[in-house]
């Protein structure tokens, strides 16, 4: 019933040549141009959002000034750097939205450079935090429910979204690479310094994300 309510804002973003993306509760927009002509971006992407507004507004919705989001797109050499600070922003009702350096959308942080850094790090960050509290109890179970344990918490994690990581340098995903050779260890009951060889692809629980070398939890 929501998507039906929603349905004819569609016309809104045609109507300003905008490409978007709607879901339950949450709305995408986003448009390209040329590095000449950057500055007519911000313009029309204004114009569409006092639109979307007024559309809320008639319907007894109100556009979320505090969870809307601007991000930016492109290299440092582009012609982004020239841009004024007027051109940069963008205004929802009273609020000015300032570009952020990343956003997340639908479980996958995206930095304003497409470098995949910012995802890796939060991935990492959260894939040892639960690696950290399997250790406190992992010698109160056994291997096959360590490894179910790690699969849940850790693998489903890496394999989320790993699509986007095609083709980044070794040196970004490395982070990845640690979080599997730590994931292995408790399975195995293994200490920090034990060394372990990677298990070819047929083994059960095997674990594969793309630019990287994968291990066995099973």
């Amino acid at each position: 019933m929501f998507i039906a309510y929603n349905e004819n804002i569609d016309d809104i973003f045609a109507r300003h040549a905008l490409q978007h993306h709607c879901y339950a509760d949450d709305t995408q927009t986003y448009v390209s141009a040329l590095p000449s002509q950057v500055q007519s971006i911000s313009p029309r992407l204004q114009h569409c959002i006092t639109d979307v507004a007024s559309w809320c507004g008639s319907r007894r919705l109100q556009l979320n000034a505090v969870k809307t989001e601007l991000m930016w797109f492109g290299s440092s050499s582009s012609s982004l750097r020239n841009l004024s600070q007027s051109n940069r922003t963008v205004v929802v009702g009273t609020h000015v939205l300032q570009p952020v350096e990343s956003v997340r959308n639908l479980g996958v942080y995206f930095d304003n450079k497409l470098s995949m850094q910012t995802h890796v790090a939060k991935v990492t960050q959260t894939c040892f935090f639960q690696l950290r509290r399997l250790r406190q109890i992992r010698h109160l179970l056994g291997r096959d429910v360590t490894a179910n344990v790690v699969a849940a918490l850790v693998l489903t994690r890496l394999d989320y979204g790993n699509a986007v990581l095609a083709g980044l340098s070794y040196s970004t995903i490395a982070p990845l690479q640690r979080v599997i050779n730590v994931a292995t260890r408790p399975v195995y009951g293994l200490r920090p310094r034990d060394h372990f060889k990677t298990p070819p692809s047929s083994c059960p629980g095997y674990r594969s994300v793309p630019g990287y070398t994968s291990s066995c939890v099973c």
